[in-house]
This record gives structure tokens, sequence and C-alpha cells, in this order.
């Protein structure tokens, strides 16, 4: 055996897996944890003065700026006095219970802003940018500041979000706050103006009257079946999911507050509720990668981490595949990356294995340790994850067991899944202004319906914990009545296609055969074909890339036999996913649904009789 899968690894003291399982006669089974949930704090503006009394000068956030991309920081003395001034600023344009909406990313300011509006009860919603920034129009997001009807609008650059900021139709009454590039007239406002706001005895009163259920923020669906749903966030929600986390992957007594380098928008469960909290609730440092796992960004993350070496790493599966070959061939940086690390984590696809048996290999290569990887699974409406692997997995795809605190409802299906609904004080209460979603989003037990499948590691030992077995919505049969499992054959395919594709999407509903939308993974390509300036649409017609695929996949036809999982052709794709078109979200997620519908006629092509030339036959 090697190295990688038999040194020891890095020692966490994570909390014991002990769990209850109760079996009903109808066959439903219902987990949880039998250890309590500990102290639940009251808010995240709490926990900002808290630090700012005890570690004023030490970091809360940085970010590069300015034409050389020097760090700025920003400590949680000045974090503290900032929030202060624009939450102030926030009650005399904004009154309590009136939304604040973001259309930049994650920024200095935009923390800022978000813990300013909590503390002045103005609900924050965090909007991707690709909606502003990406689409031929404003069709997805004017329905969303239609729903939100905000009292104040805020992006980091005037230029950049000029078209939004000028074309939006906006409540009578509000007002838009911009950092840099500040346009004259309007209602637009500068950010520096409202930091110089003085805060009165209001601000203190606002604060004192947050409660549980006070709305925190509201975040937005991914839209994957109209038109994207505002997920109400409360504070019990939000303070209650970070307590399960702290409490599950506890840290050593005395290790020093987790340093952690973030892409993932704050837009986003994962990062805007868990990674930023987490910091908060730590005193630790967040500093902003604004780097992304596609060609061209993906060295600003590889310059990032030469600087900060972090003690928690979050990514998908697509940024740790560009990693670990960066890591692969630099081991300056490996040792960077590995120095301090304690866990790294990864959600929301499952990690191909030969990702995770890389980045040990390199870990142990580097540290002489394994490093445990962290998977959790959750959504939008679960405030974050609703069970974490909060143990050493030896393998990619375990999604842990359920947090202290939560109870999931599982339903047994006709093969060896089950459906999950989950219960928690961290599960949201609906949908704003959604009454009908939000009542059909419950089951008449008030457990939250997730759209997912899971199934036991080892149905004996369940211990062992969970694996994701797909989304639901997303399965389809062929014309045999067979049924397709998408989301763990989409997995299959990536990994069959040795590191060339980056994506799939596969067709075949009512088909006879399955068939696939592949996109090539640019630099893997560049790299196998010495043609560092080859573009997509050079990739989706080059005789190599399409012999290695048909090869490739004539191999894993042949090791999984049923019609099930064996692919009879695939079309490589010349134009990348639609970020602005939601095709794909700003965390590298690929929308299956909507792919196969706005790209109904490439799916037709793969179906041709006879056989489109542009589409690879397998078999």
């Amino acid at each position: 055996m090697s190295p990688a899968t038999t040194a020891p690894f890095r020692p966490l003291p994570f909390m014991a897996r002990d769990i209850e399982l109760q079996r009903r006669a109808d066959g439903v089974l219902l987990l949880r944890s039998r250890v309590p949930l500990g102290t639940v704090q009251p808010h995240l503006p709490h926990l900002l003065s808290k630090h700012q009394q005890e570690r004023p000068q030490s970091t809360w956030l940085a970010q590069r700026r300015g034409p050389e991309g020097q760090w700025q920081t920003l400590t949680y003395e000045d974090a503290s006095r900032q929030v202060d001034a624009i939450a102030q600023a926030l009650l005399l344009r904004a009154p309590p219970g009136r939304c604040v909406a973001v259309l930049s990313g994650n920024s200095l300011e935009h923390g800022v802003l978000e813990l300013a509006a909590m503390k002045a009860r103005a609900p924050c919603a965090p909007i991707t940018p690709a909606y502003s920034l990406l689409t031929q129009d404003l069709g997805k997001l004017q329905p969303m500041i239609d729903l939100l009807q905000p009292a104040v609008v805020f992006a980091q650059n005037g230029r950049q979000f000029q078209r939004a900021l000028t074309g939006l139709t906006l409540p009578a009454d509000a007002v838009c706050v911009v950092v840099d590039e500040v346009p004259a007239g309007g209602k637009v406002q500068a950010w520096s103006d409202w930091l110089s706001t003085a805060p009165t005895p209001e601000l203190a009163r606002s604060l004192a009257a947050i409660t549980p259920d006070t709305v925190a923020k509201y975040l937005f669906t991914s839209g994957s079946t109209g038109l994207p749903k505002a997920a109400i966030v409360t504070q019990r929600m939000l303070m209650t999911s970070l307590a399960m986390h702290q409490q599950a992957l506890c840290e050593a007594p005395g290790s020093k507050p987790s340093v952690f380098l973030d892409w993932m928008p704050w837009s986003h469960v994962a990062s805007g509720n868990i990674m930023f909290g987490l910091t908060l609730i730590e005193g630790g440092e967040l500093w902003i990668d604004e780097g992304r796992p596609i060609p061209g960004q993906f060295t600003q993350t590889l310059r990032n981490l030469r600087d900060v070496s972090p003690t928690n790493y979050s990514s998908v599966p697509l940024g740790y595949t560009m990693l670990v070959e960066a890591l692969e061939a630099d081991s300056q940086l490996a040792s960077a990356f590995f120095s301090r690390m304690r866990r790294l984590n990864y959600a929301g696809a499952k990690l191909p294995d030969s990702i995770f048996d890389r980045m040990q290999a390199v870990a142990v290569q580097t540290t002489g340790e394994r490093i445990p990887f962290v998977s959790a699974f959750g959504s939008t409406e679960t405030s974050a994850a609703v069970t974490i692997t909060h143990w050493c997995a030896e393998s990619a795809g375990v999604i842990g067991l359920p947090h202290c605190g939560v109870s999931i409802k599982l339903l047994p299906q006709p093969d060896e899944r089950y459906e999950v609904r989950v219960k928690s004080e961290g599960i949201t209460p609906g949908y704003l202004h959604q009454p009908e979603a939000t009542a059909a989003a419950f089951d008449e037990d008030g457990f939250f319906r997730m759209g997912d499948a899971l199934q036991f590691v080892d149905p004996q030992r369940p211990e062992e914990g969970l694996l994701f077995a797909g989304r639901v919505a997303e399965e389809f049969k062929l014309q045999s009545g067979t049924f397709v499992r998408v989301g763990a054959l989409r997995v299959e395919c990536i990994e069959a296609a040795k590191g060339l594709l980056s994506d799939v999407v596969l067709a075949g509903p009512d088909r006879a055969h399955l068939a696939l939308l592949a996109w090539p993974n640019l630099a893997a390509c560049r790299r196998h074909a010495g043609t560092p300036d080859a573009t997509l649409q050079e990739l989706a017609s080059a005789p190599w890339l399409r012999e290695h695929l048909r090869q490739a996949f004539r191999a894993h036809n042949l090791a999984v036999g049923g019609n099930s999982r064996r692919i009879q052709c695939l079309l490589l794709m010349a134009e990348p996913p639609d970020m602005g078109a939601g095709e794909i979200t700003d965390k590298g997620y690929v929308n299956q649904r909507l792919v196969l519908s706005r790209r109904a006629a490439q799916v037709a092509r793969l179906f041709d009789e006879p056989a489109d030339p542009d589409v690879i036959q397998i078999d």
C-alpha cells in the first residue's frame, strides 16, 4: 500500500460519532446525533464587538487592492468602527426590516455592510454579480429586486455596475451606495460619506432589539426550476448552524484562530454563512481570494497561496483538480500550502477519487501526514450543512452524519437509496413572499424536503456515514424504464475522461441510450497536447481529444455493463456554460436541467439519424 493510504492523518479533535437510528413500521428511518448542541451565540454583531475588545489589532478581513495588488487588511477594531458608522447610516435610510441588496462580490466593504445591516436589523441580500454583469439584460435581476423591495442597493464599483444601477427599476425611496468610481447625481451616494456618519443612541437600541427571529439575510436559490426564490435566514438559523460546525470541527485546546483563504462567493450559503461566520466565531482571519478555478484566473489563487498559508481551505472539485496539478509541479507551493493546514473542505459535488488520492499523496510527500478532508451536505434553505464528516474519512464522497440538533428523515426508495428530509433550528421558516412554495417545501411532520437521495456507506454500520446518491429532480428514465442516477454517473464520466473533461451533462430522458454534452478541461488539454493557446473551439474538433475520449468511454462502458451507465456518444461543447443565464453558478456547479433546456438543439444532435459527424460515437 502507498504512503498516501497508510500515513497517519494530521490529528484533529473531531466530535465523537454517537448516533441514534430509529426504524419506523413504514420503513422510514429517523437519524440524529445523541450529542447535545452546545452554546449558541446571540448574533454576529455580538461577536465582532467581542473580538474588537479582545484582539483589536488582529486582522479580520484582507483583500488585494491598488495597481500593485498589495494586501489591504481590516482589523477588528477598524471593522467595528466602520460597522457602527454604516449601521447608523442604514438606520437613517432603511427602517428595520427593509432590505439591503448587494450586487457585487466579496470585498472588505461588503463584509462591513453585512454586519452593519444586521446591526440595523436590515436583512442583507447578496446577489451573484453574474446577474448584473454577464447577462444580455436584467431579466433575472429585476424580479429579485421586485421581490426584495430594497431600501438600499450596494455596488463596489459604479462604472462596473453602471448598467444595473441605471437600468433597474428600484423602489421610489431606495438609494444606491457605491465605493469606487461613484457616478454623479441621481440616487447614488458615496460609501466614504456613509463612513463619516456618527453613531447615535438609536444604534444601541437597534442592537438590543435583535432577537433569534430577526431576519439576518435573504439568500437566493439557484433558480434551477424557475426564477430564484429568496430563502429567509434568521439569526437563530445562522447562529445555530455556526454552533453546529464549531462543535463538529472542534480545534485542539490552545489552537490559534483559523486563517481562511476563500474564493467562494458570499451569495452562496457555504461561504457567505459558514466561512464568513466561523471567522467571527473564532476571531480568525479571512483573506479574500479573487481568483477562480477557471483558466486565466486560477493563477491569482496560486499567487495568494504563496502569500497566505491557510489553516483551513475550501473549494469545489474542479478547484481541487487545478490545485493538485499546481502542487505536484511546485514543491515550494506545496510546502506553503500544507505548512499549517488543519483540514480541507469540499461540498456541492463529489470529489473524484483520483483527486482525493493525489492531494493526499502530495500532503504525505510534503509533511509525512495525510490531511483530513471534510465534506458536508446541505442547501440554501438549511443555512449551511445538515450533515458533516467529523472524522478522518479514508476516501472521497462521504457526506458525514447529522450535525448536533439535526433530525434526518430517510424515506426508502426502490433501490438502496433514501429520499432525505431534515428538521433543525437551522432550517429556513420559508421563502420571502411565496407562501405556496413555503408550504410545498415541508412535509406533514415539518421536515424540509431536500429533493435529494442518500445512502449508507454500510447499512449494517450507520456510524460509517452517508453518501450523496443524486438529486431526485435530475434523475430520469430511459425508454426501457431504467432509472439513470445522474449525480453518480456524472462523476464516473469525469473520472473516465482522466482529467480532460471539466464537466458533463447527461442526456437521454425517454431515449434508448445515454449521451453527453461535455466541456474540455482547457488547462489540462492544453498541457496534454502541448498547445498552450488552444481554444475550446479548437479542442472541440481536435482529433487527438476525440480519439482519447472514444477510447476512455469504451473502457468505461466495458467496466459498468448496464444500460443505465453506458455512454453511447458525446458532443464536445465549444462554448462554456453561460453563468449569466444560470447554466453554471459562480462556484462552478453546472445546472443539468437548465443546460438541457437551453441547449436543446445540441441535445437533439446527439440522437440524430444518421449520426451527426461532430458527435463522438463510442460503440
